[in-house]
């Protein structure tokens, strides 16, 4: 055994030896130090090890498995149970993941009601891999050269032809550049309009990513609010008049759902024609609207080239892909093709000619018909399973997009709900942390897109009570 995990068994001791066994192994595994997955020594060995009977040790592996720390496999040994990792409460490490208090694990399945991600089981995975390996083959036998870096000419031109049967944007190929996701597209944006030290408005409560981006970009992020038809533009005005940017989600509000309304998209456009002020539209779940027929984009409707449509592959394919796309108008796009050459080439060949067949095939608008259906019938499913929870901790203020909202009883700490349901293999999302003025509206955000039916009434009374424990 590693001697990082060395277990002392103390014979003259109280506790019981199997006691101590299941203590120590314990601790081993939710500090980190026997990884998820890991197998265990047989109860021969570790009896041997230890010196002590091999009922002792199985007694001990028993517990562990009763509690969920780990899985009886029978002939195939035993193994720590897969368990969310959770960040150091100590000094930061160089190994550290980035922005921890966004994003509680890099890498792993999405648990459930986690945002952001599509469904796991519900992708059709052996085709995507069929068009994935086909691409792959594809690109190894092109000539050898730089590909172009505002992104494969095939799948500029399916992208634009997309968007405009889809979201009503009728642009060309010129203005579409492919980008490492919507956070690619922000960045490209703000490079290619020359906003460093600007000042700018992004919704309040708005996506937690996007103010960081900013912020590090060198912009004054004000806190814009909205309401039920959208963003306060009034508001916006009276907190930053000389605004040079507004980063908006006008399809489905990020996170609280409602589409801004026409009145206020015109009004937005004509305040930008007006400031010489620039918009970034974040075409947010857009496509994937639950309930009748998604909204015109805004970028649609404009007419003096102030609109800046980023979206991405991530919530309909897969965030692995990194793989998103901006459309300029048309009086950027050279400026725009310089910048990415230098700063902001598009990300590796193979996957964007996988995208660009998968789109090209028709897989793509197949894929989104089924998973409408799917994803409403499980929203719907969750909203069942919590309202037949008896007292209610979790009040449902709205369903947004892929996912529902859920207020919590007044002094509820949803950060620390949040922290605590990784433990149980759920993951919502705390909502204090999406606004940027204070004070801030506390609650969790459900998504909906990987739940299990068959545990679906018992991962919500777990919840629940999670919610009881911290009010």
């Amino acid at each position: 055994m590693d001697p990082l995990l060395r277990i002392d068994v103390d014979r003259t001791g109280r506790t019981p030896l199997a006691v101590q066994i299941y203590s120590a192994l314990r601790t081993g595994i939710e500090e980190g130090r026997i990884a998820s997955g890991a197998r265990l020594p047989s109860w021969r060995d570790l009896a041997a090890q230890l010196g002590v009977a091999r009922g002792t040790v199985r007694s001990a592996y028993e517990r562990l498995i009763d509690e969920q720390f780990a899985i009886g496999l029978g002939a195939a040994g035993t193994r720590v149970a897969e368990r969310p990792r959770t960040q150091p409460s100590g000094p930061w490490s160089p190994e550290a993941p980035p922005l921890p208090e966004l994003f509680h694990d890099f890498g792993s399945a999405p648990l459930v009601f986690q945002m952001g991600v599509p469904s796991q089981d519900a992708f059709p995975v052996t085709l995507w891999s069929r068009v994935l390996t086909r691409a792959a083959r594809q690109t190894a036998a092109a000539p050898v050269g730089y590909p172009d870096p505002r992104g494969l000419p095939e799948l500029r031109t399916e992208i634009a032809a997309y968007l405009a049967i889809a979201r009503g944007i009728h642009c060309s190929p010129s203005q579409v550049l492919v980008t490492a996701g919507f956070s690619g597209a922000l960045s490209l944006a703000v490079r290619g309009l020359r906003l460093e030290g600007r000042q700018a408005w992004m919704e309040d409560p708005g996506f937690p990513l996007t103010r960081k981006a900013l912020d590090l970009a060198g912009m004054t992020v004000a806190g814009v609010p909205v309401d039920a038809e959208g963003l306060d533009l009034a508001a916006g005005m009276s907190m930053a008049g000389s605004a040079a940017l507004i980063v908006v989600t006008p399809g489905q509000q990020a996170p609280l759902g409602m589409p801004m309304s026409l009145k206020r998209r015109l009004a937005l456009l004509e305040w930008a024609r007006r400031t010489d002020a620039w918009i970034i539209e974040d075409d947010y779940l857009s496509e994937l609207q639950l309930t009748g027929r998604a909204a015109p984009a805004l970028a649609s409707l404009d007419r003096d080239g102030r609109v800046l449509h980023g979206g991405s592959f991530s919530k309909t394919i897969s965030p692995a892909l990194r793989l998103g796309f901006l459309v300029v108008p048309p009086a950027l796009a050279r400026a725009f093709g310089d910048v990415a050459a230098c700063l902001a080439p598009a990300p590796a060949a193979p996957i964007q000619s996988a995208v660009a067949a998968f789109l090209r095939e028709g897989h793509y608008l197949r894929h989104l018909r089924r998973m409408k259906r799917l994803y409403a019938a499980q929203r719907q499913a969750v909203l069942g399973c919590l309202g037949e929870i008896s007292d209610r901790p979790l009040v449902i203020e709205a369903t947004a997009g892929l996912t529902v909202v859920a207020a919590l009883p007044d002094h509820a700490r949803d950060v620390d709900i949040a922290l605590s349901a990784l433990a149980y293999g759920l993951a919502p999302a705390p909502l204090s942390p999406w606004y940027g003025q204070q004070p801030a509206r506390r609650g969790l955000l459900l998504g909906i897109t990987n739940v299990r039916a068959k545990r679906l009434g018992a991962d919500c009374r777990r919840l629940a009570e999670l919610v009881r424990q911290h009010a």
